[in-house]
């Protein structure tokens, strides 16, 4: 900024500044531009570039088609009998509601169709993903903190 600049804009005012930045991150936003009269407002967060990873025509045809956005946790039966509980969503798998607290389910617990068997954090949204089956947890497939994909099995489920 020049001196110049300086002179005709005056100081900063960080309040606003701050107010801002609370609303991108509360929101999701990556870049706000705000003009109100002579004075504008360009901020930016996150990486400039944005790198998108397009799949060769194979494995794109090979893919399952995905369920909407809002889609619960899908349950697919394994060949053992056991049916699988699914991730609805990309997110960071959590096992309790906070780390003192204990997981909302283990190996050996009986569930039902509402319990609440984890939660999945995408963008600091933590979604609680329900059961949808009842039987009992024979197997937890992923780690407490782990990145978890679209579809990736979670537990295993005895039905009964």
């Amino acid at each position: 900024m020049t001196d110049e600049n300086q002179s005709t804009q005056g100081p900063v005012d960080l309040a606003r500044l701050t107010e801002l930045i609370e609303l991108m991150e509360a929101h999701g936003l990556t870049e706000v531009d705000v003009q109100n009269g002579e004075q504008r407002w360009k901020l930016r967060r996150g990486p400039q570039d944005v790198m998108q990873m397009v799949p060769n025509a194979a494995a794109y045809a090979a893919a399952p088609h995905p369920a909407p956005a809002g889609a619960p946790a899908e349950a697919a039966a394994v060949d053992d009998g056991t049916i699988e509980i699914t991730s609805p969503t990309v997110g960071t798998f959590f096992t309790s509601p906070t780390p003192d607290d204990p997981p909302f389910v283990k190996i050996g617990s009986k569930v039902s169709g509402d319990t609440i068997v984890c939660i999945v954090e995408a963008m600091k949204v933590f979604n609680q993903i329900p059961a949808e089956v009842s039987g009992t947890i024979t197997e937890v497939l992923v780690k407490n903190g782990d990145p978890v994909e679209f579809g990736q099995p979670l537990f295993r489920v005895r039905p009964g």
